[in-house]
């Protein structure tokens, strides 16, 4: 565990680090992070050892969100000088669907979940290269389902 805590600190503080924008809150939840990784450490069927951190280092994440979320009353959109939905965004939703599944997920992981290709690449076990190329196919593949729908 002490070598897993070493080889993957920066990886998982780093991506902990991205999404509070809180140095002290990235450190308390990569701790957590490799606490229940400890505990876990039994169940960890050998696969890559960063995906599986990154994963456990989601879940905390979602749990500290879940935990901390407090209920306010929202303003009007109007207040908020939020345009109403366009019908642009359900034709992106629309040419998303109709991708392959793995196209899908590589768009919404880097694009909607905000993960970096490197974590994209860590995650499922490829090469950044690789990662990076499929994004780009995907992203041709997307603009010529929305080209369709324009």
């Amino acid at each position: 565990m002490e070598e897993l805590y070493r080889e993957h600190w920066p990886l998982v503080c780093g991506f902990l680090l991205r999404r509070t924008r809180d140095p002290h809150l990235a450190e308390d939840l990569a701790q957590e992070t490799f606490v229940k990784a400890t505990r876990a450490l039994l169940g960890w069927r050998g696969e890559s050892a960063a995906a599986w951190l990154l994963t456990i280092a989601r879940n905390v994440l979602l749990d500290h969100v879940r935990r901390s979320r407090r209920e306010l009353a929202l303003p009007d959109a109007d207040e908020l000088g939020v345009p109403p939905l366009h019908v642009a965004a359900l034709d992106v939703r629309d040419a998303l669907e109709r991708l392959p599944e793995q196209q899908r997920r590589l768009l919404t992981l880097v694009y909607f979940e905000g993960f970096s290709m490197v974590e994209v690449a860590a995650m499922t076990g490829r090469s950044h290269s690789s990662i990076k190329t499929a994004v780009w196919r995907a992203r041709a593949a997307f603009a010529d389902l929305y080209g369709e729908d324009a």
